[in-house]
């Protein structure tokens, strides 16, 4: 996680993927493709994805283009 490279996460906000796919205003499928791509980070619990919000920014930021 880019956030927190010493390790202490008590600061970290997590999202689920139905957060993500809404912050992101795509489909949860769409994230759960950048999940298993490796393009999204993520922390598994159990049988579901938390993503923290800093990668969920990081990765936006960093999907920018310019037209024209």
């Amino acid at each position: 996680m880019s956030s927190n490279l010493n390790g202490d996460i008590s600061e970290v906000k997590f999202l689920t993927v139905a957060e993500v796919a809404s912050v992101m205003r795509v489909s949860k499928m769409t994230v759960y493709r950048l999940l298993h791509s490796g393009e999204l980070p993520a922390v598994r619990v159990g049988r579901s994805f938390r993503v923290s919000e800093s990668d969920v920014n990081e990765y936006l930021k960093g999907s920018f283009f310019q037209t024209g």
